[in-house]
Formats: structure tokens, sequence, C-alpha cells
């Protein structure tokens, strides 16, 4: 498993991460298997949200009950949560932030978050208020470092003006088949071509590398926004033959070579894995230093229906 210092921490992350989107109903005998398979596999970074689950808080709970984690397995480990979804709208408030992550805290029964993350952009975001949360999360020790999720240049640019601490992580949504924010550059300024406009902002990826912001990719694996997976999909015949053909070259199942084309790229991107297989968690994370060629990883950039000028 490839790991490198997250910018702006001193956390040693591996590229590769658990997610725990879908463990609510899991057992706990199904949780510490999924936990476990990871931990084998080099991944001991565990990514949660306050609204994850059946219930708010509901899978920081799941996961925290069923592990039981003593303090010296609880410093193993890399916990990231992420805040400001409610029910109907999104939220950025101080008292907001403060207060969902004392509940995720004692969901999680820990006594810090590692990374915590600001979830959707928030239209009425008060930046001042975001920085005078992280910064008595910060002298608290309840939270070690900070980021976001699903947020453009700008909105990082403004939360930047007022918040003091280091925005380490930017979590967008990324995978070979809903590649918008590699795929506009490649096609810049080309009239008429749809996959040239500008989504983001204004170049997320080449922002988040100046500015030393690890991005992390969720839904890896899937061909659109909750659309299903690309991989063994009839839709995508074309990209599945090279991904079966390269998969055999290597000798590693098809989705270490999913995982493979995003951790090639030299962002040092983080792979955020959404299943709850063990088998699948294993497998993706053969992906993790893969070394696709050059022609390789444009191979299935250009099969996966991204135009190549």
């Amino acid at each position: 498993m490839k790991t490198f210092t997250m910018p702006g921490t001193d956390i040693l992350a591996p590229n590769v991460v658990l997610g725990m989107m879908r463990i609510a109903d899991k057992s706990d005998d199904e949780v510490k298997e999924l936990v476990r398979v990871a931990r084998d596999s080099g991944i001991d970074f565990i990514d949660h949200a306050d609204i994850y689950g059946n219930e708010r808080n509901g899978c920081e709970r799941r996961f925290a009950e069923a592990l039981q984690l003593t303090p010296a397995q609880r410093d193993e480990i890399t916990i990231q949560t992420k805040t400001g979804i409610r029910e109907g709208y999104f939220d950025f408030s101080y008292e907001h932030i403060l207060e969902s992550v004392d509940e995720s805290l004692a969901a999680l029964q820990t006594d810090r978050i590692d990374i915590l993350l600001l979830h959707r952009p928030d239209a009425l975001v008060e930046p001042e208020e975001v920085a005078r949360a992280f910064d008595e999360l910060e002298t608290s020790g309840k939270v070690r470092a900070f980021g976001v999720s699903n947020h453009t240049p700008r909105q990082i640019d403004l939360l930047k003006k007022y918040v003091r601490q280091p925005i380490v992580a930017n979590q967008l949504q990324l995978s070979i088949t809903h590649a918008p924010i590699i795929a506009q550059g490649v096609a810049a300024n080309m009239l008429a071509e749809q996959q040239s406009i500008t989504l983001d902002g204004g170049g997320i990826v080449d922002y988040c590398r100046l500015n030393d912001i690890t991005i992390q990719a969720w839904s890896p694996f899937q061909a659109g926004f909750f659309t299903g997976v690309f991989l063994g999909s009839p839709d995508y015949a074309e990209l599945n033959a090279v991904i079966d053909r390269l998969a055999a070259t290597y000798d590693v199942p098809a989705i270490a070579i999913a995982t493979a084309w995003i951790t090639r790229h030299p962002a040092e991107m983080q792979v955020v894995l959404g299943t709850t297989s063990p088998d699948r968690v294993a497998a993706a994370a053969l992906g993790s230093d893969l070394p696709l060629t050059r022609p390789e990883w444009y191979e299935l950039f250009r099969a996966a229906g991204h135009l190549l000028p």
C-alpha cells in the first residue's frame, strides 16, 4: 500500500481509504471483518460523515459499537468525518459545526477527530463563523486537521481568507467515467465541445496541487452520480475490455485497474472505497501502487469516452 504524509498534517495516510457510508445495517462481525481486511491490506484511514446511516450519526455509532476500540487501537487509525448537511439544507454555522462534532465524537466513542471535512458547500456560508469554529475545535483538541468536500477553488479561497488552519483535503467525485475535473483540462478551450466546459469553478485538480490539498476520490467505480458501477457494465463494453486486458497483464482484479487509474495521477489522490465487501476492498487495494504507464492511463481515458484532441 502506497502511503504519503498529507500536506499540512503529520498524518501518514494510505492512498486508499475505507468509506463507512453503507455499514448501518451490518452486524458487528461484518463490520469487524470489513475493517480487518482493510487493515490487512494496508488501509488504516476510515471515512465517515454525520449523515451516513438510517439516522444521524448512524454509521459512526455502528462503527464504534462493533469495534469497541481500545485507546491503543484508536491510535493506529485515522478517522475522518464530515459535517454541514442537515435535513433539507446545508449549515456551516458556528453553532452547528461545534454541535455536530460533539455528536460525532460521542457516536464514534473517541476524544478526537483526525480530519473534519465541510461536506457540501453552504450557499449561506459565513467564513468568519467557520474560522471561529475551527479555532475552537483545534484549541480544544477535538479536531486535528480540517478540509472540505465538493468545493470549488473560489469556495476554498473564500474560506482561506478567514480560516488560519490549512485546508488539507477536498473530497470530490471521480472515476474513469465520471472525470470532468480531469477531462476538462485535456480539452480546454475547444469550442462546442461539452468536455471543455469548466464545471468546478476553474481547474480544481490543478488548484489542489498548487495549494497542497489532497483530493479524495469518492464513488471511484460509479459510472455517474450514483447511476451504477461501470465495471462489468454492458454500457461500457470498450472500457471493460481494456480494463480486463490490463488486469490480465498485471495479474490483478479489474477493480484494481479502476483504482490504479486514480492513484496513478501525480496529484497523490486518495481513493475512497464505498463497498462493504471485504473481498472487493482487498481487490481494490491492489491498485494502490500499480504502475500504469502513460499509454495505458490514456487508453483507459479514451475508452471511457473522453475526448483526446
